[in-house]
């Protein structure tokens, strides 16, 4: 696929940044939609989004660097070479994050609800993200079986974003400690991308590193050793809200969702 979509003279307007501008707009509108609701005022969303934003990608490239340094090394040119592509999502959610701190410090508001006023614009951002991949021909799946087909892993990791953004859609819609949210997609998503996309993708190897030739499975990536610790962590949390929820008169039908109750808690 052409990664440019298309070219004014010598402008050259590429899908990945259109993609990613177009999940930035989506995400700030969902925000601007639920923070209301959740006791954010529209101007701390439009203020605290670009920040966000500025530094979720800045994390996100740092992070992508420092992973595949051994490309960067040998052209250091190509670390804000951004239109190549090379973002780490774990990366852009410790900027993000920090991002969150520092103003919600300043606003005194609570890190939570941030928090998951943002989860389904990420889960936004990793299906656009994901398609701008596709397009640039990066994030590859494994090849296997005898026609040497590789996997779409850029498809299954959009997917994963599906799924992602309707958890979060349905855990909105019914009342939660701020949190709750945060940490569910915390916990699928490290499920999900360790579990299948991760598996499929055509990464470097750690520990004793297999592979099987015949599947298309590689184990394991350094997403995957890094998702270990996390799923535990989320998992924990989880737990711990549900917990938590079920006494304050709330409850939990399932790990993707609180049921309704009129009452919201306060927050943690």
């Amino acid at each position: 696929m052409n990664p440019i979509m298309f070219q004014i003279g010598p402008v050259a307007v590429r899908w990945y940044g259109v993609l990613m501008a177009a999940s930035v707009g989506i995400g700030t509108w969902l925000a601007y939609r639920q923070g209301p609701k959740v006791g954010i005022s529209e101007d701390d969303v439009l203020t605290v989004v670009p920040l966000a934003v500025i530094l979720g990608l800045i994390g996100a490239r740092v992070g992508y660097v420092i992973t595949n340094w051994g490309y960067y090394a040998t052209d250091p040119r190509e670390i804000i070479a951004t239109w190549h592509g090379g973002l780490s999502f774990h990366g852009a959610i410790v900027g993000g994050i920090v991002a969150i701190l520092l103003y919600g410090r300043f606003a005194k508001i609570g890190f939570y609800k941030f928090a998951d006023m943002f989860v389904p614009g990420v889960a936004v951002g990793i299906i656009l993200v994901r398609i701008a991949n596709l397009i640039n021909g990066e994030s590859m799946g494994r090849t296997f079986g005898s026609s040497m087909t590789a996997h779409p892993t850029q498809i299954y990791g959009s997917l994963i974003g599906v799924v992602l953004l309707i958890i979060a859609l349905r855990q909105e819609a019914r009342p939660h400690l701020p949190g709750y949210i945060f940490w569910s997609f915390v916990l699928w998503y490290s499920v999900l991308r360790a579990g299948i996309e991760e598996t499929f993708r055509d990464n470097p190897l750690y520990l004793w590193g297999y592979v099987n030739p015949t599947l298309g499975i590689g184990l394991f990536t350094l997403t995957q050793i890094v998702s270990v610790p996390l799923i535990i962590i989320a998992a924990y949390m989880v737990l711990r809200w549900r917990d938590r929820e079920r006494a304050e008169g709330i409850g939990a039908e399932t790990a993707g969702g609180p049921v309704a109750n009129e009452e919201k808690p306060q927050e943690p």
